[in-house]
């Protein structure tokens, strides 16, 4: 459980980055700092890390215990980046922002959720709980979110050379792949998710 292993964090790293996709994210930021929603990148690394490690430990137990499985929780995931999609896409304002004025922050929701501990994370941390050792995965998640924190701290240097007319076309583009994401989520683990109601109704 605790023996380190660097080919193992080595794969680790990749896939957890591939699935947080913390670049393929930064419209999403520009868009709600657009808002002037506020985005703490120290919070958010922290607060990430604490969620996923939690749920490296208990998450398949927290599932069992309100009764809901792994395809039903990546289903609901899936519908709300579905819904972040459609933000980015057509420009309107779904989330309404529950915040009072003098606490606009976006930290919690949605860039720690569903953006960097989402349903794609937390899945991929049960399925390789089985396979490598657990001091691998905590140490693959924390390179992985050192680097989430410096895309956040240099968010304002993305914005500049990007410019307006480049983080609109990013934030249309990335839109349309986040809904390609969810749409892939949300079917593959529909048909999961059917299955496994249709096995416990027989």
């Amino acid at each position: 459980m605790w023996a380190f292993n660097f080919l193992e964090v080595i794969s680790v790293f990749i896939v957890l980055f591939s699935i947080i996709d913390v670049t393929g994210s930064v419209p999403i930021f520009l868009s709600l700092k657009s808002q002037n929603r506020t985005i703490h990148p120290e919070k958010a690394a922290i607060y990430s890390f604490i969620v996923l490690t939690v749920f490296l430990f208990v998450g398949e137990w927290i599932l069992k215990l309100f009764q809901v499985d792994i395809s039903a929780f990546a289903v609901a995931g899936a519908v709300v980046l579905l819904i972040l999609s459609i933000e980015m896409i057509f420009g309107v304002e779904i989330f309404k922002n529950d915040n009072s004025a003098t606490n606009n922050s976006s930290t919690l929701f949605p860039v720690v959720f569903p953006l960097i501990a989402g349903p794609g994370s937390f899945t991929t941390l049960l399925s390789m709980r089985a396979e490598y050792q657990v001091i691998n995965i905590l140490v693959a998640v924390t390179f992985n979110l050192i680097i989430v924190y410096f895309v956040l701290r240099y968010l304002n240097w993305v914005k500049k050379l990007l410019g307006e007319s480049g983080a609109y076309i990013l934030r249309k583009f990335f839109g349309v792949i986040i809904m390609a994401i969810s749409v892939k989520l949300l079917t593959s683990n529909m048909s999961a998710l059917i299955e496994s109601v249709n096995g416990a109704g027989m």
